[in-house]
């Protein structure tokens, strides 16, 4: 009788409404990447390969595998990772080793592996989600202690330390700002205290950020090129006051879809972190305000499934996988817009990078999970 009363509720619990605004929401960005990629790949793919679909075919590949795997994804329940959340620590760990020991150097960084020849991936994407599951695993476990300093905010600070050591040793700062933010997140949400961070930010943060710009060269070129973008216009300050000139041009409406001038090898790399600039080019003030529209709807309901989720460990998985995408969103749109030194962050959905993509849509079938839960608590 229980087991049947089990199988009922967990059946009941697959079939379970999904957040349908979220799921048009990805659907949205999905195409809308899918679409700029092509476009501001064709050029450099086709002086490359011959080939004007190669980075988009790559990518449609991966968008159709990321939707499957987000749709089953779905149907597992969130609550099964709490189990292993001690492992996702472990793991993580184990793999940003791996990557400085077998990881392929790349314009002077090492962060991929590849598999094969034309098959790589970052283990910071994983470790991205790891993350999220156990800090909202051990934040769960340690409810009743965050409010204190030591034993809620300095712990649970001094977890995430070795995974920023061994991200800077890639180097890979970029990677290393968003886990931090992911984490402080989660960790107010759960009730650390923010004058914490504020207090510990000013007296060791703030240096500590100071002194890792200082001790690597190329970081502090970034800075000064980005005070003054056009004091060095054929050297460090080109892709930034080129993603500008693209930006400007596009106006209100844009140059029209495939029309952009930027993207003839202009942009390094177009179809990567700077594609914000080809979608202002070709879309115009309109395009970039659709896009930050869904992404702000995005946000607006991962909050509200992180609200009403029916445990602490969902909201927290929730929250952290909505900052995971509001972080990055910020960031890269802010780098391709001079308002902040450039880094190498990626815009989700839209950068090129398929198995980045296909990691990121696993991590939409967990939120869409945790919205079935919250359908559930709704009905109950």
């Amino acid at each position: 009788m229980a087991n049947r009363k089990r199988e009922k509720s967990f059946s009941s619990f697959l079939n379970n409404p999904i957040d349908f605004t979220l799921v048009v929401c990805i659907f949205l960005l999905l195409v809308l990447g899918l679409i700029m990629v092509l476009s501001a790949s064709s050029p450099s793919a086709l002086a490359q390969s011959g080939n004007s679909y190669q980075y988009f075919s790559k990518q449609l590949i991966f968008a159709v595998l990321g939707i499957v795997a987000m749709f089953a994804i779905s149907k597992i329940d969130y609550r099964f990772y709490q189990k292993f959340y001690k492992y996702a620590w472990v793991i993580s760990i184990a793999l940003l080793v791996l990557v400085i020991v077998v990881g392929k150097s790349v314009n002077g960084a090492k962060r991929w592996i590849y598999v094969t020849e034309t098959l790589s991936f970052q283990p910071s994407e994983l470790v991205k989600f790891f993350m999220i599951i156990f800090y909202a695993g051990i934040l769960v476990k340690n409810r009743d202690k965050l409010e204190k300093y030591v034993a809620g905010f300095f712990k649970h600070v001094c977890l995430v330390a070795p995974i920023i050591g061994l991200l800077l040793l890639q180097p890979h700062l970029s990677a290393s700002v968003v886990i931090i933010g992911i984490c402080s997140i989660m960790m107010i949400t759960a009730g650390c205290k923010f004058t914490h961070f504020m207090v510990t930010g000013g007296i060791a943060g703030v240096p500590a950020l100071i002194l890792v710009i200082l001790k690597a060269e190329y970081r502090l070129k970034r800075v000064v090129t980005f005070l003054d973008p056009w004091q060095d216009m054929t050297g460090d300050g080109w892709q930034v006051v080129q993603s500008l000139y693209a930006i400007g041009s596009g106006g209100l409406f844009g140059v029209g879809l495939g029309e952009s001038k930027q993207k003839y090898l202009y942009i390094p790399e177009p179809h990567n972190d700077f594609i914000f600039s080809i979608l202002s080019e070709e879309l115009g003030f309109i395009g970039c305000a659709v896009v930050i529209i869904l992404f702000a709807i995005f946000i607006w309901r991962g909050i509200l499934i992180a609200m009403r989720a029916p445990d602490m460990f969902g909201s927290l998985v929730a929250i952290g996988i909505t900052s995971l995408v509001a972080i990055q969103v910020i960031i890269n749109i802010a780098v391709v817009t001079s308002s902040m030194p450039a880094t190498g962050m990626p815009l989700p959905f839209f950068s090129y990078g398929g198995t980045a993509l296909f990691i990121l849509l696993c991590e939409m079938g967990v939120l869409l999970n945790i919205s079935r839960a919250t359908a559930k608590k709704k009905e109950s």
